[in-house]
């Protein structure tokens, strides 16, 4: 009886997955199978987790310790907000342990962020707006951030080296903000593709972090060309 109720399980599971895939072209099935399949997509759901990505930098913090209690955070390309969830948590800005020292969480994104308790979102933003510079610098406690989050990236064009190279210069434009925001010795965490330019976004990082290194998370896909550049002791440049 029991086989036969997992069969019956099996079965109905596969029908619903056919009636899912049925009409989509053939990237798209190929995307959900692997949605489906993808045992972090499963993990976000259990727990609660709004994407995949939580897992990425929770793998970052957890080794680094780059969120801490009472740290202001800029979260850049924070839709859906995932990671904003993952520094909420790990800089007690809902104030949910009321024995640390309350956070603050600022997500930016040009579309729409749902609300989250404990951050507050700039949806339809331009990240590299002077007027959302302003508004960090309001919303920022002594307007400065500990840390820069970007998970952000382009649209997909279908032409690696264009989207390559139109993720590099929102990465550069990180640096940018870094300048207006960012308080000495703090952190710059941002996704990048590699290709050849990322050596130039590299060597424009170490010219005002004293630390530069090159992360994969578990958590990126193998065949990704994704890549994080974790940049940590930031030095004002000079004018």
């Amino acid at each position: 009886m029991w086989g036969f109720s997992l069969q019956r399980r099996a079965l109905h599971a596969s029908v619903c997955l056919m009636k899912k895939l049925k009409g989509k072209t053939a990237a798209e099935q190929r995307w959900m199978l692997r949605q489906l399949k993808d045992p972090y997509v499963k993990a976000s759901h259990a727990q609660n987790f709004r994407c995949r990505s939580a897992f990425k930098l929770l793998e970052i913090d957890d080794k680094f310790r780059l969120l801490q209690p009472g740290h202001s955070v800029v979260d850049c390309g924070a839709a859906p907000g995932a990671w904003s969830q993952v520094a909420v948590q790990r800089v007690n800005s809902a104030g949910t342990d009321p024995d640390l020292p309350f956070g603050t969480v600022v997500g930016v994104d040009l579309l729409n962020i749902p609300p989250l308790d404990g951050a507050h979102f700039l949806s339809n933003h331009d990240v590299t707006d002077p007027a959302t510079h302003a508004k960090l610098l309001e919303l920022l406690p002594s307007g400065q951030a500990h840390v820069i989050l970007s998970d952000m990236a382009p649209n997909a064009s279908g032409f690696r080296e264009m989207d390559h190279e139109r993720l590099i210069m929102m990465c550069m434009s990180l640096i940018d903000l870094a300048e207006r925001i960012l308080q000495p010795g703090g952190s710059l965490l941002c996704k990048y593709w590699d290709g050849i330019l990322a050596h130039k976004l590299q060597e424009r990082l170490s010219s005002v972090f004293k630390s530069v290194q090159t992360l994969k998370p578990h958590a990126s896909r193998k065949d990704s060309a994704e890549r994080y550049f974790f940049a940590r002791m930031y030095r004002k440049p000079v004018k």
